[in-house]
Parts: structure tokens; C-alpha cells; sequence
């Protein structure tokens, strides 16, 4: 099974969590909700898959093009 690593597009903080790992995810779901400038940015599956590894925590700061959510 391939893995995708998904990335933070934005320095912000990890607002919110919407899965777990070992969760089936569909195309397009949202993943995790990034806070920055006040803005919600979601990071979304790119396709069907596994959550295989979260690499982040609610409250956590990430910066831009950090991994956050590693799907299968």
C-alpha cells in the first residue's frame, strides 16, 4: 500500500482533529483543521485510504509544509 504524507499549507496551529488512526477515509474528507489568521484551513484526503500515522496533536503550532496526517 502506497503512503501519502499530507502537509500543512499554512504556519498555524492544529485546531481540531476529525479523525483517528486505523480510520477509513473517503477522497476529499477533511483530516485535520488548521487555525491561521484567524482563518479554519482544512487538510483534506487526496484520495480513499487509511489513516495510518497522525504526526500532529490539537494545539500543536505546524509550519508550512509540515507533515501532519500520513494515509494509505
Amino acid at each position: 500500500m502506497a503512503q501519502t504524507r499530507l502537509q500543512s499549507d499554512v504556519t498555524g496551529t492544529v485546531w481540531k482533529i476529525e479523525v483517528r488512526e486505523g480510520d477509513t477515509v473517503t477522497e476529499d474528507q477533511t483530516l485535520v483543521i488548521l487555525e491561521s489568521m484567524k482563518m479554519e484551513i482544512p487538510v483534506s484526503a487526496p484520495h480513499a485510504g487509511t489513516v495510518l500515522q497522525l504526526l500532529v496533536k490539537e494545539g500543536e503550532g505546524v509550519a508550512e509544509g509540515q507533515d501532519v496526517v500520513v494515509i494509505g
